[in-house]
């Protein structure tokens, strides 16, 4: 994986491959970074990455300028990858090792912006589970925007607070919002 842009860009960073991850492409985040450069200042906002992996998503948020970046994941081979990464990059990175889902039950932090990568064999029900959570117990700003990544065979666009979608190819980002 490289990071696409800002301090860091074109940086190739190698994830240990025993990690259970499958990070998001270069295409697919190129395309996400345009439009959220579009409607956001990085060096401005909060960021929430869930599921996140390997820290693909919280590398380029930090490279281009975000201060206040928290990563969640519960695997911890991912937590001390992210941990590495940010240190030897002088990122502003908080991790959290916690299954995701109690994490949202628990925590009292707004973010300008989250991001959820969850498995793409995820049930429905589950996909709906982050939404429902995250605009529940108000983890998203006013003006903020969630953004889940899935496989576009799966359809969320149900959802209460759905805006729309965005695919890239396998993937799909949908994008939610306070209505």
């Amino acid at each position: 994986m490289r990071i696409i842009s800002g301090q860091f860009k074109s940086r190739r960073i190698t994830a240990p491959k025993k990690l259970p991850v499958r990070p998001t492409t270069d295409m697919a985040k190129e395309s996400l970074f345009n439009i959220l450069n579009n409607e956001y200042y990085f060096d401005d906002i909060s960021v929430l990455d869930l599921f996140a992996g390997t820290g693909n998503i919280s590398y380029e948020f930090a490279s281009r300028g975000t201060q206040e970046i928290t990563a969640v994941d519960e695997n911890h081979g991912c937590i001390k990858f992210i941990n590495e990464t940010a240190k030897d990059l002088d990122m502003s990175i908080t991790t959290i090792k916690s299954d995701v889902f109690k994490y949202l039950e628990r925590a009292k932090q707004e973010f300008t912006v989250i991001f959820a990568d969850p498995p793409y064999n995820f049930s429905v029900e589950d996909f709906s589970k982050i939404p429902e959570l995250i605009f529940q117990n108000k983890f998203l700003q006013e003006e903020g925007l969630l953004i889940v990544e899935h496989s576009k065979h799966t359809d969320i666009s149900h959802l209460k607070n759905y805006s729309h979608s965005k695919g890239y190819g396998g993937n799909c980002f949908s994008f939610f919002k306070f209505t």
